[in-house]
């Protein structure tokens, strides 16, 4: 029997279709490489790879992240503008960073914000981390989560740090953020940026006498053997902000989304647990590192910083200012 030419050729491009039909479903996958600055061995790490090993299984490979450690992306900074240009699809990122951005972000990190981790995380999972969302969202950045970096405290070399007045004349590496610069210097200390890629080695060279992070970092990134003096000053409370680029995010389904949303929250959830389980430990740690431990007095510290929070007021707004509030009574 003989076919009509056209039933062939009808029937070949159909073959053709059919061949090329998981190629197309190839290329609808959306790949991820998501950033952050700190080593492997930080809970960080740990949580991200969790989560993107959860996502890539459930979503089995329409979604897949790879995770890069210790600035392999670039610095927070350089992240950030990945995420808003589409450049860098995803990031684990120090909640004051984003002040560069937007600037209200830096309502997380205010001195003295926070009286306990419960407080904060209760104003993140609830209006402040809505509105703070919101506000990312406008500038190309989608937030999944709210996980943790915890109370930053001061390390250095010259002396233990008891009240506000020990920090005079000493050479801190902070963030690259306005806050955090006019706090030290309303402390009396010499504070300057660095990214965080680079402070080991000025610290082991010299050029900065002291630092401040949370001690999981401190003990992470090795600190112990360019630093002596650990001051117990909870001065500020930082969340980490798990992001994805709004372009990127606009390309998964909904039902992917739902997944990738729901590994976001359980896996900021260990990752806050991990922070919480490792806090007397990483103590004793720092302190089997030959590592110097002294307490504070807050209510100094407390009283030294309030122009700041005046000084922020017209940033913030009061609608801003009042949901903090809320959380904080």
């Amino acid at each position: 029997m003989k076919f009509p030419t056209t039933l062939i050729q009808s029937g070949v491009m159909a073959a053709s279709l059919a061949l090329l039909a998981p190629v197309a479903a190839l290329a609808a996958d959306v790949s991820i490489r998501l950033g952050h600055v700190l080593p492997e061995s930080h809970s960080w790490h740990a949580a991200a790879t969790g989560f993107a090993d959860e996502v890539n299984t459930r979503t089995d490979g329409r979604v897949e992240i790879e995770v890069f450690p210790s600035g392999q992306l670039g610095s927070e900074k350089e992240v950030i503008e990945g995420l808003q240009f589409g450049s860098v699809q995803a990031g684990l990122i120090g909640s004051g960073s984003f002040q560069g951005v937007e600037p209200r972000m830096g309502i997380i990190e205010m001195p003295y914000a926070w009286a306990s981790r419960e407080q904060a995380f209760a104003a993140l999972d609830g209006d402040l981390g809505s509105a703070l969302a919101d506000m990312l969202d406008s500038k190309g950045i989608k937030v999944l989560g709210w996980w943790e970096n915890g109370f930053r405290n001061i390390t250095n070399n010259v002396r233990p740090i008891e009240k506000p007045e020990d920090l005079s004349g000493l050479k801190i590496r902070v963030t690259p953020d306005k806050v955090r610069l006019a706090t030290f210097e309303t402390l009396g200390a010499e504070p300057a940026p660095l990214s965080f890629g680079e402070l080991y080695s000025a610290l082991q060279q010299g050029l900065f006498d002291a630092q401040e992070n949370p001690l999981a970092i401190i003990y992470s990134a090795s600190f112990f053997e360019v630093q002596k003096y650990v001051s117990l000053s909870e001065h500020i409370w930082g969340a980490a902000t798990l992001t994805m680029s709004k372009s990127v995010w606009d390309k998964i389904s909904p039902e992917d989304q739902a997944i990738v949303a729901e590994a976001a929250t359980s896996w900021g959830l260990k990752q806050r647990d991990m922070v919480a389980d490792a806090n007397d430990e990483l103590i004793e740690k720092l302190k089997a590192e030959g590592m110097s431990f002294n307490e504070v007095d807050k209510a100094a510290f407390m009283e030294a910083v309030a122009p700041i929070w005046e000084s922020q007021q017209d940033v913030y707004g009061e609608e801003l200012l009042s949901i903090l509030n809320t959380y904080r009574k």
